[in-house]
């Protein structure tokens, strides 16, 4: 397409053909700068936005607030203290002010505003305010979704958190219990560790509050949460998203329906859309008509449709000839088109549709991942963030109709010049029962034509997830070590349509594996001799690690592995995890129900085939795929004297390698890149291992 023409020209210049010198180390994740949620002011001359950086000797990473012109006019600016955390920034109507969360010492809650008409200030609250609000269409009222105040006796008696108010037991001294007491499920979260009894969950209800302040209004009530805020034009209606099984003990699947609440009154209807899920309401401009994303079901393809406010027949707009899957419309300010973003072939990218009808176009290109998408009230600017695999994230503008985008940072700059960033060969192979297949190949650091090097195949998360075009810290490691590193996004992977994507379904380590040994395959062929067989690795996370585990378990082409907050027993698994709906639905049932796939399936089953020296790395706070999988794994290795590290990793959950305390993030990368060079060496150095230790 037109948008960064210009731009992406120069984006495909591989670094290592700038003079940079030094391969990439594990350490350079601490120089990283991430870019992200660009707000665009509602007149287009500004963009707000949140750089994060690594404190690397507090072990933490570093949220503040930048501004910078959209014209490029000026170097962009720190706009929140650097003393404190700021994050969501969010434009007044009127551009006057921005809002922001801060958790700042002395202060009850985390919503602050800072004027904008010049730059600096003090940051201020206002009362009332609990939580991040949306602006009403002329920026005199606040709504936001709150669960309300703490009751009291939960503040003074902080056991009544811990334990189920309808529990049949009874301790001797409620006072001096220390534990937890559960009547039912769920008990864990990811990244939230024990959950507070069902029972004294409180749902987030609607409150307003004016622009002046004062007590906040209650607007709805009930059972349910009132979720994805949307005003009218007018100001007098919101729309929102509520769930029908959130508050059941057990949900076979999510079931959001679309609400309309007077403002006037506190009056609510319900506004039926003939679809099991409907999501993310977004009002047209003359607030006749709201777009939202449809689906049938879980197994069903995700849409863009709209429906007259006042009620009627929902229309589906991206039906025809498009199976991607859509997320956050927005309107344009004519009311004739509707945008949206979604992954496309290890990218992703805006794409829009005509409210009349017609094909859904993809609006922005480049073998690239776009995201926090903005445009601005009048239609014609769009802001947001860029990474491609040899780039970090910068912030960027562009015009919606034709013209090149426009970068506006340049925080990685200084780091991509003083090391070599590798980029990637894109390839299409055929897999099993004709499915293209997309993946990557990075030549090794220092690569030299008519000689050998080890080959990383690496496997993501998900299975629904995706590898694509984005700079990625620990491929550029491992290149940089000297490896061809190769990842791809076999069946099951997300980008490329529904019916691929849930392709795997009860069929976990049958095609997708063929496909992953295929993508193998072809990387050698394209390599033209450049591959030493002898020395290849595995490795992956989640998914990936599942993946890692069962792929030694089917053969011994790998000479080592690495094993990421694996699945190795989908029984245990079952029982210890936060996410049971996802094997329920992609092994048709519960262990009960579908015991001879949860025994086939899993690695467990094939742990006497398993003879690849293997480095277990996992979260003890893991509750997505609790340690235990990782500890049984480590016992039927080392029981059968297989090489074997188990690396346990406190203060972490599953997201680990992504969003993990640094220090433990840098020091996963650098325990695979010296695990892997033990056994297979580096680009130019033998491993340390012998054959005869395989």
């Amino acid at each position: 397409m037109r948008l960064q023409r210009v731009v992406i020209i120069g984006l495909l210049v591989p670094a290592g053909l700038q003079g940079q010198q030094r391969a990439w180390q594990s350490t350079d994740y601490y120089r990283l700068t991430v870019v992200s949620s660009p707000a665009l002011s509602p007149d287009a001359r500004r963009v707000a936005f949140v750089v994060t950086t690594v404190v690397e000797d507090k072990d933490r990473r570093h949220n503040e607030i930048w501004m910078a012109p959209a014209d490029g006019s000026a170097p962009a600016f720190r706009y929140t203290s650097p003393t404190t955390e700021a994050s969501n920034p969010n434009w007044s109507p009127d551009g006057s002010l921005l809002a922001f969360s801060s958790k700042r010492e002395g202060a009850d809650d985390d919503i602050w505003f800072l004027r904008t008409a010049a730059p600096g200030g003090e940051a201020f609250q206002i009362k009332g305010v609990h939580a991040m609000p949306i602006f009403s269409a002329n920026g005199q009222w606040l709504a936001y979704a709150w669960r309300g105040d703490e009751p009291d006796s939960m503040k003074k008696e902080t056991w009544r958190t811990r334990v189920s108010p309808v529990a049949i037991t009874r301790g001797a001294d409620p006072k001096r219990f220390d534990g937890r007491v559960y009547t039912s499920i769920p008990i864990v979260g990811d990244e939230r560790g024990y959950l507070p009894p069902r029972e004294t969950r409180r749902p987030s209800h609607l409150y307003l509050v004016p622009l002046a302040g004062g007590a906040p209004r209650q607007l709805t009530s009930g059972d349910l949460s009132q979720n994805s805020l949307a005003w009218s034009p007018d100001g007098k209606t919101i729309a929102f998203d509520q769930d029908s099984t959130e508050n059941k003990e057990v949900r076979n699947d999510n079931w959001p329906a679309l609400f309309l609440v007077n403002v006037a009154d506190g009056t609510t209807r319900a506004l039926p859309t003939g679809f099991p899920q409907s999501s993310s309401p977004a009002w047209s401009p003359d607030g006749k008509t709201i777009a939202f994303v449809c689906s049938k079901g879980r197994d069903v393809e995700n849409d863009i449709c709209i429906i007259p406010a006042s009620g009627g027949s929902a229309r589906n707009l991206t039906a025809m000839d498009w199976s991607l899957d859509p997320s956050g419309p927005t309107w344009s300010a004519d009311g004739k088109t509707i945008y949206f973003s979604a992954e496309t072939n290890g990218n992703v990218h805006l794409f829009a549709v005509a409210v009349a009808g017609g094909p859904v176009r993809q609006v922005t290109t480049g073998e690239r991942q776009l995201r926090g998408f903005s445009l601005s009230t009048d239609g014609r600017s769009l802001a947001y963030t860029a990474s491609d695999i040899t780039h970090g994230t910068e912030l960027y503008v562009a015009p919606l109709a034709r013209g090149t985008d426009r970068r506006l940072t340049s925080f990685n700059d200084s780091l991509l010049k003083q090391v070599t960033v590798i980029p990637a060969d894109t390839f299409w192979f055929t897999g099993v029962g004709g499915l293209k297949i997309e993946g990557w190949l990075m030549k090794p650091y220092g690569y030299q034509p008519g000689k050998s090097y080890p080959l990383v195949l690496s496997i993501h998360g998900g299975p629904h997830s995706n590898y694509g075009n984005v700079l990625f810290p620990e491929f550029q490691m491992l290149s940089g070590q000297g490896y061809w590193t190769l990842f791809t996004n076999p069946r099951g992977s997300s980008g490329y349509g529904h019916a691929f994507t849930y392709a795997t379904r009860a069929r976990w380590g049958m095609e997708d594996y063929q496909d992953l040994m295929q993508a193998v395959d072809v990387a050698i062929a394209r390599s033209k001799g450049g591959v030493d067989t002898a020395r290849m690795a595995v490795l992956g996370g989640s998914y990936g690690g599942f993946m890692t585990n069962w792929i030694v378990g089917h053969t011994n082409r790998f000479r080592v592995a690495q094993t990421d907050r694996s699945i190795f027993n989908w029984y245990s698994w079952y029982g210890s995890s936060d996410a049971q709906g996802l094997t329920e639905y992609e092994f048709n049932g519960a262990p009960w129900e579908s015991d001879s796939l949860y025994r086939v399936l899993s690695p467990m089953k094939y742990a006497t085939s398993m003879h690849t020296p293997m480095l277990i790395v996992h979260s003890e706070d893991d509750k997505r795929v609790p340690i235990t999988d990782a500890e049984q794994l480590f016992m039927s290795l080392r029981k059968r004297g297989i090489p074997a590290e188990f690396v346990r990793y406190p203060r972490s959950s599953h997201g680990l390698s992504r969003t993990g305390p640094p220090w433990l993030l840098v020091d996963r990368l650098e325990r695979i890149r010296t695990w892997f060079a033990h056994w297979i060496g580096t680009g130019e150095a033998a491993p340390a291992a012998t054959t005869s230790q395989h």
